[in-house]
């Protein structure tokens, strides 16, 4: 060996033997907090509305910890602390370049982001008494591994405790799925002579309310007559529900780069016609595709999309009326977080949705008949719920739940009444009107549901706190009332509550974040869980009674269901499914 390689050796030697044990005992404290986080959301279900923000960007603020550790009083050397600091960040790069559009953003600062820092630091306080800048090479290669995860995976939105719906990339999204299904020969329209009636014209129902009145009366027996399927057929994304026109029903979906109104055969699952224009709004909690479910009236389907095209279109072929870019007359820069999300509301001539704008702009009213802007009235901009027609002390009210409370108007966008609650988030459920004078406003975490009762005072209406729950917290799952009680989500338990006193009579269920439907004349609860089980619950206060369950879907699952008689239809992100159900006879 020359002398010139030997010095060499002997400096590298040195060098090293410079180097001193990391002090680990910080970052073995981070670490377990980081993990920690992500679990706070689901036990600490009784938190503030922003809780699950602890979940989502603590584990992301404790990387950052992480890194000014090291960067401070790891006791690495200055070098080793540079390299490391700029290995990580080109490993995040590299990261995001190579990894599919859906793992960007949100998924990047939630999820790779905690993962690649935490597995650099775990690999530091495995290696941390090492004398040698071999041990910034070793957690850097774990860093790695844990940011290449990410790059084997697509996201599909969220779960309803904000877990990432992961699926392996080289899946083919359900989006792309819908368009190379090869669909039955069948009718391109329904024929202009058939009188068209609806039952559920309007999501949820035609009160909106997610209550059944009438038809059969269902049997609660499962066991011994279980629902019998008719059809399955794949759809695209979207969060909607159907409505229901005579033997049609007519929904939402994402179709590759276009956004859907479609309408099927409800006998037999086939498409008869669609409508697409171009649009595809993608965010990575909610997922991809439209949001709101349309609207039937007159002979006349109304479709909000979630980026903002409200369109009015034939029901019998889908041919367009009229459109109306949302965003842009409310003059909002970009949609919604979470996409305009408002299901259309017919009132008498004019159709009405939420948009959330500044000022004014908050609510609009379109002419059915010619698409003008009839009027605009404000209103809270944290709304993912829908405008209601309401019965008011006789009088017919436009209702809405927003981060500010509960907002009326009437036909005319004129305010009658604002119930003041403010909430740290959003609103994306629907207000309930009791025997005409009683409001109820739920609300997720943080904040629970208030009952109030209205009156009149000097013409004007007032509204006074009966009482406020905590132990009813739905998220964006709507309530039913029945007989004096509320039926609902506490998080993801279902509960009873006493409409009287606002105390619980029973919670049990595990259906996560799920969807019921109340069918009144059987004293029966259809409840279809976030997973796709369909359960069937006994209406009573007196316990929690599931009367039956099957697995109806097979994957996230968040729409309302809709009951035509004995014929229920259910779909998600990737599948509509229709059954009969058994009826007494």
């Amino acid at each position: 060996m020359s002398s010139n390689a030997s010095a060499a050796s002997q400096s590298d030697m040195q060098s090293d033997m410079q180097l001193k044990p990391l002090r680990v005992w910080i970052p073995l404290l981070i670490l377990p907090l980081m993990v920690g986080a992500r679990f706070v959301p689901e036990f600490w279900t009784d938190g503030p509305a922003w809780t699950w923000a602890i979940g989502a960007f603590f584990p992301f603020l404790f990387s950052l910890a992480l890194l000014i550790w090291w960067l401070t009083l790891s006791r690495a050397r200055a070098g080793e602390r540079l390299l490391g600091l700029l290995a990580i960040i080109a490993i995040l790069v590299v990261e995001q370049l190579l990894a599919h559009e859906t793992m960007r953003g949100p998924v990047f600062i939630v999820m790779t982001i905690p993962m690649t820092i935490g597995a650099f630091a775990l690999g530091l306080c495995l290696v941390g008494r090492w004398n040698t800048t071999s041990r910034t090479v070793v957690a850097l290669l774990l860093g790695a591994a844990a940011a290449s995860v990410s790059l084997f995976a697509r996201n599909d939105g969220v779960w309803g405790d904000f877990s990432f719906d992961l699926l392996p990339r080289w899946t083919r999204s359900t989006d792309q799925l819908v368009n190379n299904v090869v669909r039955p020969e069948g009718t391109h329209a329904i024929p202009s002579d058939v009188k068209l009636e609806s039952t559920w014209p309007s999501f949820r129902g035609p009160l909106q309310d997610g209550v059944v009145r009438g038809g059969p009366v269902l049997d609660s027996d499962w066991a011994a007559h279980p629902p019998k399927e008719l059809w399955r057929i794949t759809v695209g994304p979207a969060w909607s529900s159907f409505v229901s026109v005579d033997r049609y029903l007519i929904t939402q979906e994402q179709r590759g780069d276009e956004e859907a109104v479609v309408c099927y055969d409800a006998d037999s699952g086939r498409q008869v016609w669609e409508k697409k224009w171009a649009s595809r709004f993608f965010e990575a909690l909610g997922g991809l595709g439209p949001r709101s479910t349309p609207t039937y009236a007159d002979g006349f389907v109304y479709a909000l999309g979630a980026a903002g095209t409200l369109g009015k279109l034939d029901v019998h072929d889908g041919s367009q009326i009229w459109d109306a870019d949302i965003k842009q007359l409310s003059e909002r820069d970009q949609p919604p977080m979470w996409g305009f999300s408002a299901s259309p509301l017919i009132a008498g001539n004019l159709v009405v949705v939420h948009a959330g704008g500044k000022g004014d702009k908050g609510i609009l009213a379109f002419d059915t008949e010619s698409s003008k802007l009839a009027w605009s009235a404000p209103a809270g901009e944290q709304s993912y719920g829908s405008l209601q027609s309401v019965q008011l002390f006789g009088q017919t009210r436009l209702a809405l739940l927003s981060e500010r409370g509960a907002q009326f108007w009437d036909l005319n966008g004129q305010s009658v009444f604002d119930y003041a609650w403010p909430h740290q988030g959003y609103r994306a459920l629907q207000p309930q009107i009791i025997d005409g004078d009683k409001l109820v406003i739920a609300t997720g975490m943080g904040s629970g549901t208030r009952l109030v009762q209205l009156s009149t005072e000097a013409d004007k209406i007032v509204g006074k706190e009966v009482w406020t729950s905590r132990e009813l917290k739905p998220d964006f799952n709507d309530v039913v009332v029945h007989k004096g009680f509320l039926y609902g989500f506490d998080n993801r338990i279902f509960t009873c509550i006493d409409m009287n006193t606002g105390k619980r009579k029973w919670k049990g269920g595990h259906y996560e974040k799920g969807q019921a439907l109340l069918v009144a004349d059987s004293d029966l609860i259809i409840v279809v869980g976030e997973k796709g089980k369909l359960f069937l619950l006994r209406a009573t206060p007196d316990k929690h009674e599931e009367l039956g369950v099957i697995t109806a879907l097979s994957d996230k699952t968040w729409n309302h269901p809709v009951l035509i008689g004995d014929r229920l239809f259910l779909r998600n992100a990737a599948e509509a499914v229709a059954y009969q159900l058994p009826v007494l006879h």
